[in-house]
């Protein structure tokens, strides 16, 4: 490790998580695994409190409390999830807290008034709060009244390269050749996404992900739909695409649309969330995710894009992951007196 990356004094850091990388689900989480491992890198010695795959009910928060409660003492607890993960971290160790809103967990406080309640309890007790959009921190705000730094996960530069190797394209024919990344959920209105590729009238969409709307995706003409891919292997079904649509009735930050762009790709995404805040009229196209005939607009306009498309590499160059573990790590090293 270089000087420059070395900071002045380690920290000791404990990541916890409802969402983490397991066997079973190695997709999970992905997000969170990447920030701990960017904060290995820059020297500081990371501990985990995660939970590893999906299901369980609200048993397995109780089981996440007791892992925080089992885990050393470290200088900072950093929880990534407000309520339950934040509220497992701030009852479950007396180190300072750094809490990192991702989207679902606001949500939940802007629905649920039990939630909301918990939410603003951990936030005001919180040593440090971010959020992973200008978006995210601005609903945040409005229900806790506290300001959160904006920090996203970022992107891995080197794992996400446009000279990675394209997977075999699974459906046959010309192009243009479209991808979907993510749960097959109602949120990421997966369904407009395939009426409107079905007025476009040529190439083909591939969904990579799984969930309750799949038998509504597949069977459709030139839409593949591959299930659940762990996140080292979506580099190679970027590669193999034109353009990464990313459609989401909300998007609090807009993850797979980031990556895409650091592999040249040009992108489809909402204007709901926080793809605006980083999706260059150079790099992708903004939609309005309520309208079918706007998204089927976009994705001719983001066809049209170059491919590959190297002003979307730019655009995702100032989110590179090594470079948010330090702003993260800045805020960590606050919370728990440290100087930076």
């Amino acid at each position: 490790m270089s000087a420059a990356r070395m900071p002045a004094r380690a920290l000791r850091i404990l990541v916890v998580s409802q969402m983490w990388p397991g066997p079973e689900d190695p997709d999970l989480g992905a997000f969170v695994a990447q920030v701990a491992s960017e904060l290995e890198k820059l020297g500081h010695e990371v501990d985990h409190a995660v939970l590893d795959r999906r299901g369980g009910g609200p048993l397995r928060h109780l089981a996440l409390l007791a892992r925080v409660m089992r885990a050393r003492r470290p200088d900072v607890a950093f929880a990534h999830f407000l309520v339950p993960t934040g509220l497992s971290a701030r009852l479950g160790t007396r180190a300072p807290l750094v809490v990192m809103a991702h989207g679902q967990d606001v949500a939940n406080a802007e629905r649920l008034a039990p939630v909301r309640a918990a939410t603003r309890f951990v936030v005001r007790r919180a040593a440090g709060v971010i959020a992973n959009s200008g978006h995210l921190a601005t609903r945040l705000e409005a229900i806790t009244g506290a300001r959160a730094e904006v920090i996203d996960c970022g992107v891995d530069l080197d794992a996400f390269s446009p000279a990675v190797a394209p997977v075999a394209w699974p459906v046959p024919g010309e192009g243009p050749r479209l991808l979907c990344v993510g749960s097959l959920v109602e949120r990421k209105n997966v369904v407009r996404l395939a009426e409107a590729f079905a007025r476009l009238g040529r190439g083909s969409l591939v969904f990579v992900g799984d969930g309750p709307l799949r038998e509504r995706l597949a069977g459709r003409p030139g839409v593949h739909v591959v299930g659940r891919v762990p996140h080292a292997g979506i580099p190679g079904w970027i590669a193999a695409c034109d353009v990464l649509c990313q459609p989401s009735l909300s998007e609090p930050f807009g993850q797979a649309a980031l990556e895409a762009m650091a592999m040249e790709r040009s992108v489809l995404a909402t204007r709901a969330g926080g793809p605006p805040e980083f999706v260059t009229p150079q790099a992708g196209v903004l939609v309005d995710p309520l309208d079918t005939d706007d998204i089927a607009d976009g994705l001719e306009r983001a066809i049209a894009l170059p491919s590959p498309n190297p002003a979307a590499r730019e655009a995702a160059l100032p989110h590179a992951a090594a470079r948010q573990a330090q702003r993260m790590a800045a805020v960590l090293a606050r919370a728990a007196g440290r100087e930076f």
